[in-house]
């Protein structure tokens, strides 16, 4: 879809990272107004500075010289720039791919451990089970848990296209962070809205709070939105057309997601980790509270 519209006349309405061709930018150097993509941006006192700038443009005898640290190259939101800027992406297609075999393997005896469920008897399983017994973990696992081959593929291609570029502006660590978080939080809102017996499982609610933290960059970013837009309303449907899919998992994925890229990439600089990890903490605080008021709910 992407590829589609880039390929329209008249589509490219920006310009295109001076060392990465195929990126387009709204950004440029603060110096020789070279454009820039996230990858390329090094924060500067204002704006962001190409990397060839920052390693020529300042005499070493120069007093007011900036360290290492302050000279070397972040992402739009602070990160440090890596040598593979999917690496995580890989490893998390890797943890859910490594829990889909196990599933198959094992079968229902293990995925019925380690999937969300409020409270319930569980086939295979001795006991009431669920996040009122005590299993909070459950929020956790079932986010690398799938329900079948096309569930899985759909959700590893989704965080493959749109994960990997994120990562790449995000740098790995608020990047990881924004993945897990999100997923938390569309696990705690199936847990208040869902029915305590229905069991759910699967990457979607951290996938679609990569959506939504997309879509904030992309607009911070002067991008064409039109793309993006396209594909979330594309998925929203689906969301709600389908039966079977968890829809408070997308829902309370994508508001965080758009809550937490808006403090990722909007942060100043002098507060951004204050800021970026306090939305964070935030949106934690949140799901802690949904559990809370559902458990209390349910025992």
């Amino acid at each position: 879809m992407e590829q589609a519209a880039a390929d329209a006349p008249g589509a490219r309405s920006v310009p295109v990272c001076y060392r990465h061709p195929e990126r387009e930018t709204g950004v440029r150097c603060t110096r020789c107004d070279r454009p820039i993509c996230p990858e390329c941006m090094v924060d500067a006192s204002v704006g962001f500075q190409c990397p060839d700038c920052v390693r020529g443009g300042t005499s070493a005898s120069d007093d007011t010289a900036p360290t290492p640290a302050d000279t070397r190259p972040r992402t739009l939101a602070g990160g440090t720039l890596s040598r593979d800027p999917r690496l995580v992406t890989k490893v998390l297609i890797g943890l859910n791919l490594a829990f889909f075999l196990v599933q198959l393997s094992l079968g229902d005896v293990f995925t019925n451990q380690l999937d969300l469920i409020g409270r319930a008897y569980v086939p295979h399983l001795t006991g009431i089970q669920g996040l009122t017994e005590g299993q909070y973990y459950r929020l956790l696992t079932s986010m690398f848990l799938h329900g079948g081959y096309v569930h899985i593929l759909f959700n590893m291609l989704s965080l493959w296209w749109i994960g990997g570029p994120l990562e790449g502006a995000l740098g790995r660590a608020r990047y990881l962070t924004l993945y897990l978080v999100c997923g938390l939080a569309g696990g705690a809102l199936t847990y208040l809205l869902a029915a305590p017996n229905q069991p759910s499982l699967g990457a979607s609610g951290a996938i679609f709070g990569l959506f939504g933290a997309t879509a904030v960059l992309m607009r911070r970013l002067k991008y064409d939105m039109r793309p993006v837009i396209v594909l979330l309303v594309v998925n929203l449907i689906i969301t709600f057309g389908v039966p079977g899919i968890a829809w408070q998992a997308h829902i309370g994925g994508l508001v965080a997601g758009i809550v937490v890229g808006y403090a990722m990439v909007h942060a100043p600089r002098e507060r951004r980790a204050l800021i970026q990890y306090g939305a964070c903490a935030l949106v934690l605080l949140v799901v802690a509270v949904l559990t809370l008021v559902r458990t209390l709910q349910l025992t």
